[in-house]
């Protein structure tokens, strides 16, 4: 991807969408969980006719039924263009068995979409991250490094912060979380779907480096999920950072 693009320019470009048919998952999933989800719901949704579906539909909430029946369930309820199976997946989202909370959500989301797109007459599209995000906003993790190795000291802290607000603010992004480790800071932000992410970013970077030149040029991001310590200090290693 290059860095002049975002989102909203790619998926114009390849699907022929705008920015009010593109719909964002929130909440934070794991990426494993979305592709189980996405392959049963190829392999179940019309498994059963419509009213098959909605004849077992209080099955759902029925403590005896296996969890793996009521995945099936769900994403079968989630492919019904009826309002009383959206009903049912929201009811069942407000106590639901926590082995099934994330599917629920994807499940609820995928049928508000459907029924969104019949109603609006026009395709709607979705999109999921391990990070999720908020409103039109996708959240980020990131890890800025020192190009030596050495530990970031309390003005170079400062002097990132600073930088990111100002970027931060002109982009509509927002910080969530920072945390400074000797030698890495890692960050939890969203940043607009209309902002090419790269660029804030390498310019973030770039002003930074203005002070001294402290931070190493390149930096780890990732929409899939927050890493750990071990896993960045293995993938600084692995790339003789560290």
């Amino acid at each position: 991807m290059k860095t002049t693009e975002n989102l909203y320019d790619l998926l114009n470009e390849y699907f022929s969408v705008d920015e009010e048919s593109i719909n964002l998952l929130d909440e934070q999933i794991d990426t494993d969980t979305q592709l189980e989800y996405f392959e049963l719901s190829r392999q179940y949704e019309k498994d059963l006719t419509d009213d098959e579906v909605m004849s077992r539909k209080d099955l759902i909430f029925d403590d005896s039924i296996p969890t793996e029946e009521k995945k099936v369930l769900l994403v079968q309820l989630a492919s019904i263009d009826n309002i009383l199976a959206y009903r049912t997946i929201e009811e069942y989202l407000r106590k639901p068995n926590i082995k099934l909370y994330e599917w629920a959500c994807m499940a609820l989301m995928e049928n508000r979409l459907l029924l969104e797109s019949k109603l609006l007459e026009e395709n709607k599209v979705l999109i999921t991250t391990g990070l999720g995000g908020r409103g039109n906003k996708l959240r980020y993790f990131i890890v800025f490094f020192t190009g030596d190795g050495s530990a970031i000291t309390n003005l170079q802290q400062k002097i990132i912060i600073n930088e990111l607000n100002y970027a931060f603010k002109r982009n509509g992004a927002e910080i969530e979380n920072i945390v400074f480790h000797d030698e890495f800071a890692t960050l939890t932000t969203i940043v607009p779907m209309n902002v090419p992410v790269q660029k804030l970013f390498n310019k973030v970077v770039r002003e930074c480096n203005e002070f001294g030149g402290f931070l190493f040029d390149d930096y780890i991001i990732t929409n899939v999920k927050e890493l750990s310590l071990e896993e960045i200090k293995e993938l600084l290693a692995l790339n003789n950072i560290l």
